[in-house]
């Protein structure tokens, strides 16, 4: 399971977490009976403090996404209720073709990351024609 928390977004990382969970759900990543990682193993794999893994769960649990079922785990929904709009749908889309070409290109997830972080700065900074990215990272 692939989840990247950006430590300097001004999203809090238990969203971060619960919004991938979500999407992984709704794209079918996630199927229903899957068992999601314990809490502890979660937050050691990310980064993370335990309790900022348990709120994204609970969330997740309390929307119906997921369910926890004590000592056996968290496990997605037999039927979880997300429907996948059009809009994430096209932006799933969008995201495995940027991977692929990445991927193409040899370029890591970092660093594929990091220029999808420039390409939106230089859409909110149209002054700014170049970025951190460019100059200072290798495609590694």
């Amino acid at each position: 399971m692939r989840i990247w928390i950006d430590e300097s977004s001004r999203i809090p990382p238990y969203e971060q977490l619960r919004a991938q969970l979500r999407l992984m759900v709704s794209s079918g990543r996630l199927k229903p009976r899957e068992r999601l990682p314990p809490i502890r193993s979660m937050a050691r794999e990310l980064g993370l403090a335990p309790g900022t893994v348990a709120r994204a769960y609970r969330e997740l649990e309390w929307a119906g996404i997921v369910e926890g079922r004590g000592r056996a785990g968290t496990f997605v929904a037999d039927e979880p209720p997300v429907a996948f709009s059009v809009v994430e749908r096209q932006l799933v889309d969008a995201a495995e073709a940027f991977a692929a070409e990445a991927g193409r290109l040899g370029v890591g997830q970092q660093a594929a990351a990091l220029a999808l972080e420039a390409a939106f700065a230089a859409r909110s900074d149209p002054e700014q024609n170049t970025s951190d990215y460019s100059r200072n990272t290798p495609l590694q």
